[in-house]
């Protein structure tokens, strides 16, 4: 399962797995955002390789527009991903409330 959109708060939200099969949709979706980004992930199971790329690759845009991407809600599972490939140095990171 995959879903993209904006919540009542005019956040992304992210939900399911953001892998190779859904990276483009992703893509397509987040190249449609302007200005600073901000990304809920605390409905994200799962993140690979290529949905590191999306992330870069609209993180990267908005840098060139002035802004870029913050990532709430980031569970420690999703958490230690960024830790692990070197994204945490990247993206500005809220971990996720341990209440939930």
């Amino acid at each position: 399962m995959f879903d993209i959109e904006f919540n009542a708060d005019g956040q992304v939200e992210i939900r399911g797995r953001l892998d190779a099969a859904n990276a483009e949709n992703a893509l397509l979706f987040l190249n449609q955002v302007a200005g600073q980004c901000v990304i809920d992930m605390g409905q994200l199971e799962y993140i690979s390789s290529a949905g590191l790329g999306v992330l870069l690759r609209t993180h990267k845009r908005l840098m060139g527009e002035g802004s870029g991407i913050k990532l709430v809600r980031v569970s420690p599972h999703i958490n230690d991903i960024f830790s692990y490939s070197g994204f945490d140095k990247l993206f500005e990171i809220e971990a996720m409330d341990p209440s939930g």
